[in-house]
């Protein structure tokens, strides 16, 4: 009998113009939630045992914008962990492209979420620093989410993973800037939210050197010249599984 498992890829309601403006990567999806059910796979895991839910907080980088859904990293993190004999369902996914941290934040509030999930990642703070906010209004507003992804994960800290943020700088993007101000700006802010991390007690893996290397290798990077491609979230895949690899799900 064939086994089935669901994704739900939560996009909320869409943000102003204004928004999309500053945007690095405007946000050209449909504002309308996107629900993809029933796809059959070939050697399913039996259902009953996929037991462990994970919840990935975040923006473009976290939907995986302009690469397949099974591309993006919380996508193949689950294939990984699978592989691994944890039986995870697949990611619930709170993210958008273009969302600063207030963003996220709101997207927060009109979301129902499951009691507790074994696993949270958050990785937000690029369009923040895209606009030219600073590190000062940044901080506080990444500690609040750290603290609502802690409560998330059922107060587990160790079961809550922070991102680095990417350095766009160095991708096609970017060219007629200025990637080292650009990479210097990154820089503070992933100062911040490793600050931030560390002073809770979560797991902190950073992927932003990875992402530099998009200069010398096109192959990091997806189609829109912006994003990364899945080639490159593999690697935060791996990252994040070897991270937390000793956890007890």
């Amino acid at each position: 009998m064939s086994r089935f498992f669901s994704i739900f890829l939560v996009l909320p309601l869409s943000i102003s113009l204004a928004h999309k403006t500053f945007s690095p990567m405007p946000d050209q999806s449909s504002p309308t939630p996107v629900t993809f059910t029933e796809i059959e796979v070939a050697n399913p895991v039996s259902a009953p045992a996929l037991s462990h839910g994970y919840l990935a907080l975040g923006d473009s980088y976290t939907i995986g914008e302009s690469v397949p859904i099974y591309e993006n990293f919380p996508y193949q993190l689950v294939q990984l962990l699978r592989g691994r004999g944890m039986p995870f369902q697949a990611p619930e996914i709170l993210a958008k492209t273009g969302w600063t941290t207030d963003e996220l934040q709101e997207g927060i509030n009109r979301t129902k979420f499951l009691p507790s999930y074994d696993l949270v990642t958050l990785l937000v703070g690029v369009n923040n620093q895209y606009r030219g906010r600073t590190t000062e209004n940044y901080a506080p507003e990444f500690e609040s989410l750290l603290k609502q992804a802690i409560r998330f994960a059922g107060g587990k800290k160790d079961h809550v993973v922070v991102l680095s943020i990417p350095d766009w700088g160095a991708t096609p993007y970017a060219e007629g800037r200025d990637p080292g101000k650009i990479g210097r700006e990154i820089d503070a802010y992933n100062a911040v939210n490793k600050r931030i991390a560390l002073q809770y007690g979560v797991y902190y893996v950073d992927i932003t050197p990875g992402t530099r290397e998009a200069v010398q290798d096109k192959s990091l990077v997806a189609r829109d010249g912006l994003h990364p491609s899945g080639k490159d979230y593999a690697r935060w895949a791996m990252a994040v599984a070897e991270r937390i690899a000793g956890i007890q799900f």
